[in-house]
Protein backbone atom coordinates (compact mmCIF):
# COMPACT_ATOMS: atom_id res chain seq x y z
CA UNK A 1 0.00 0.00 0.00
CA UNK A 2 1.30 3.45 -1.44
CA UNK A 3 0.24 6.48 0.77
CA UNK A 4 1.11 10.89 0.29
CA UNK A 5 0.55 12.73 3.65
CA UNK A 6 -0.01 16.56 3.22
CA UNK A 7 0.00 18.96 6.11
CA UNK A 8 -2.02 22.28 6.78
CA UNK A 9 -3.29 24.01 9.68
CA UNK A 10 -6.23 26.36 10.66
CA UNK A 11 -7.90 27.99 13.43
CA UNK A 12 -10.88 28.22 14.50
CA UNK A 13 -13.50 29.14 17.31
CA UNK A 14 -16.28 26.97 18.33
CA UNK A 15 -18.20 25.87 22.08
CA UNK A 16 -19.62 22.78 23.11
CA UNK A 17 -22.74 21.96 24.46
CA UNK A 18 -23.04 19.17 26.87
CA UNK A 19 -21.48 19.03 30.65
CA UNK A 20 -18.66 16.68 29.68
CA UNK A 21 -17.22 19.52 27.93
CA UNK A 22 -16.91 21.54 31.22
CA UNK A 23 -14.85 24.90 30.42
CA UNK A 24 -15.17 24.02 26.98
CA UNK A 25 -18.81 24.91 26.40
CA UNK A 26 -17.53 28.63 26.28
CA UNK A 27 -16.64 30.12 23.62
CA UNK A 28 -12.72 29.08 22.74
CA UNK A 29 -10.20 28.96 20.27
CA UNK A 30 -8.38 25.93 18.80
CA UNK A 31 -5.64 25.57 16.25
CA UNK A 32 -5.10 22.35 14.39
CA UNK A 33 -2.39 20.86 12.70
CA UNK A 34 -4.07 19.13 9.49
CA UNK A 35 -2.57 15.70 8.23
CA UNK A 36 -4.40 14.16 5.41
CA UNK A 37 -3.24 10.85 4.06
CA UNK A 38 -4.34 9.24 0.43
CA UNK A 39 -3.80 5.70 0.24
CA UNK A 40 -3.21 3.75 -3.02
CA UNK A 41 -2.91 -0.01 -3.89
CA UNK A 42 -0.93 0.34 -6.68
CA UNK A 43 0.78 3.79 -8.56
CA UNK A 44 -0.98 5.66 -10.96
CA UNK A 45 0.59 5.20 -14.60
CA UNK A 46 2.74 8.32 -13.55
CA UNK A 47 4.28 6.71 -11.00
CA UNK A 48 2.45 8.43 -8.01
CA UNK A 49 -0.19 7.99 -5.73
CA UNK A 50 -2.29 11.59 -6.61
CA UNK A 51 -0.11 14.78 -7.63
CA UNK A 52 1.01 15.92 -4.11
CA UNK A 53 0.45 20.04 -5.49
CA UNK A 54 -3.34 19.13 -6.47
CA UNK A 55 -3.52 17.62 -3.31
CA UNK A 56 -1.99 20.38 -1.21
CA UNK A 57 -4.50 23.04 -2.97
CA UNK A 58 -7.26 20.93 -1.79
CA UNK A 59 -6.37 20.89 1.36
CA UNK A 60 -5.86 24.41 1.58
CA UNK A 61 -8.93 25.06 -0.29
CA UNK A 62 -11.08 22.84 2.21
CA UNK A 63 -9.25 24.44 5.39
CA UNK A 64 -9.35 27.72 4.00
CA UNK A 65 -13.52 27.49 4.30
CA UNK A 66 -13.20 26.99 8.08
CA UNK A 67 -9.85 28.72 8.90
CA UNK A 68 -10.95 31.80 11.41
CA UNK A 69 -14.21 31.29 11.69
CA UNK A 70 -16.84 31.06 14.24
CA UNK A 71 -17.73 27.81 13.61
CA UNK A 72 -21.22 27.74 15.93
CA UNK A 73 -21.99 30.56 13.03
CA UNK A 74 -21.98 28.20 10.10
CA UNK A 75 -25.60 27.30 9.59
CA UNK A 76 -24.26 23.50 7.99
CA UNK A 77 -22.99 22.51 12.01
CA UNK A 78 -26.00 24.24 13.37
CA UNK A 79 -26.83 21.93 16.51
CA UNK A 80 -23.80 19.63 16.35
CA UNK A 81 -20.87 19.72 18.57
CA UNK A 82 -17.67 20.80 16.56
CA UNK A 83 -15.10 18.48 18.07
CA UNK A 84 -12.16 17.66 16.40
CA UNK A 85 -13.19 14.04 15.69
CA UNK A 86 -16.11 15.72 13.74
CA UNK A 87 -13.77 18.05 12.21
CA UNK A 88 -11.60 15.49 11.09
CA UNK A 89 -14.81 13.74 9.79
CA UNK A 90 -15.46 16.75 7.39
CA UNK A 91 -12.37 17.24 6.17
CA UNK A 92 -12.19 14.23 4.70
CA UNK A 93 -15.65 13.70 3.26
CA UNK A 94 -14.37 17.33 1.71
CA UNK A 95 -11.16 15.10 0.23
CA UNK A 96 -13.33 12.42 -1.11
CA UNK A 97 -15.48 14.59 -3.03
CA UNK A 98 -13.26 17.20 -3.97
CA UNK A 99 -10.58 14.42 -5.68
CA UNK A 100 -13.08 12.45 -6.71
CA UNK A 101 -10.90 9.40 -4.91
CA UNK A 102 -13.24 6.08 -6.17
CA UNK A 103 -12.11 7.20 -9.38
CA UNK A 104 -8.84 8.04 -8.94
CA UNK A 105 -8.09 4.73 -7.47
CA UNK A 106 -7.55 6.11 -4.11
CA UNK A 107 -8.63 3.15 -1.28
CA UNK A 108 -8.74 5.09 2.04
CA UNK A 109 -8.32 8.95 3.08
CA UNK A 110 -7.12 9.60 6.63
CA UNK A 111 -7.41 12.73 8.57
CA UNK A 112 -5.58 13.49 11.60
CA UNK A 113 -6.31 17.06 13.31
CA UNK A 114 -3.76 17.55 16.19
CA UNK A 115 -5.19 20.19 18.85
CA UNK A 116 -2.03 20.10 20.89
CA UNK A 117 1.41 18.19 21.14
CA UNK A 118 -0.76 15.64 23.34
CA UNK A 119 -3.57 15.35 21.80
CA UNK A 120 -4.91 14.68 18.16
CA UNK A 121 -8.16 13.08 16.84
CA UNK A 122 -8.24 11.22 13.21
CA UNK A 123 -11.12 9.74 10.58
CA UNK A 124 -10.41 7.19 8.11
CA UNK A 125 -12.99 6.16 5.05
CA UNK A 126 -13.02 4.94 1.72
CA UNK A 127 -13.56 7.06 -1.19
Amino acid sequence: MFSVTVRDHMMVAHSFRGEVFGPARALHGATFVVDATVHRRDLDPDGVVVDIGEFSRVLAQIVGELNHRNLDEVPEFAGVNTTTEFLARTVADRLAERLDAAARGLCRIAVTLHESHVARASYEREP
